[in-house]
């Protein structure tokens, strides 16, 4: 703030010296409503800076909570395609089981169909056969029951007793198999 000291120097430097001069007192007065008018312009864009802040927060919190429903619908219904494939395979089973007749070869073409239908669903989901006859033991992807006597080299997958499954590159169900003996 000027005093009254630097106020009369400033008017008699304006050449303002005459006797219509204001007092120094008159223009303290005068420069407090400009005052008071910069203060409530300050306070108004601080109100304005601080209710945008709030919407920000809010809109960030509802993108928030919008992105944790999206995750929570993604995991419910990630198998929603491969259910769809399934159907189909269930539909002709249970058409297998209300068949009357008792023609043999007409189940086994049945149950061969429904495998195929079935096959067609795991290609698409990218869930894939491991099936390891003759290929080196592999503990990420098989899991041993027994080792057996045989020609093949050590440590080699002699038998599958129950396929594994990968989906993608991650192993589902380990495939249960008899593995090779070392001979002595």
């Amino acid at each position: 703030m000027q005093t009254e000291h630097d106020l009369a120097a400033q008017s008699a430097e304006n050449g303002a010296g005459d006797a219509n001069t204001a007092s120094p007192d008159a223009h303290v007065t005068d420069t407090m409503p400009a005052l008071e008018q910069s203060l409530r312009a300050a306070e108004l864009l601080a109100q304005e800076h601080h209710d945008a802040w709030l919407r920000a927060k809010a809109d960030a919190d509802n993108m928030r909570k919008r992105a944790q429903i999206d995750i929570a619908n993604a995991h419910k219904y990630a198998v929603e395609n491969f259910a769809t494939e399934l159907l189909s395979v269930r539909d002709s089973l249970e058409a297998a089981l209300n068949d009357a007749s008792s023609n043999i070869d007409n189940l086994r073409n049945g149950v061969t169909l429904t495998l195929r239908q079935l096959s067609a669903a795991f290609e698409k989901s990218s869930l894939q056969e491991i099936n390891p006859v003759g290929e080196k033991f592999d503990p990420h992807k098989h899991q041993a029951i027994s080792m057996i006597d045989s020609d093949a080299e050590p440590n080699t997958v002699v038998t599958v007793l129950q396929k594994g499954y990968q989906l993608h590159d991650r192993v589902v169900r380990p495939a249960l198999v008899s593995v090779a003996k070392a001979k002595n």
